[in-house]
């Protein structure tokens, strides 16, 4: 019982840290638009890797009049999302009279 009252106590804890937490500047909010992009073209460098091994395996035990295994389709080479940055409208002048 003690131990899920602990529980309880330290979920509910760490939502409220959680829920506190400020936005993210725009230099952390485009470092981690980066990461996340990178983190994307691995996984498909990392697809195609495997598809290349699993096409090797399959050729070395392919049996005669089977159909060849499906090609391996590379991904373009990385390019890093644009940002968006939208440009800050100073407030105009009042005019002269």
């Amino acid at each position: 019982m003690k131990k899920i009252i602990a529980f309880i106590f330290c979920a509910f804890a760490g939502a409220s840290v959680m829920a506190a937490l400020p936005p993210l500047t725009p230099e952390a909010q485009e470092a981690a638009t980066l990461a996340k992009a990178k983190t994307a073209y691995g996984d498909k460098v990392g697809a195609y890797q495997l598809c290349q091994a699993q096409n090797r395996v399959a050729d070395k035990y392919k049996v005669a009049g089977t159909p060849a295994p499906a090609a391996c389709v590379a991904p373009p080479p990385f390019v890093a999302p644009v940002a968006a940055v939208t440009p800050t409208v100073a407030p105009a002048a009042p005019a002269a009279k």
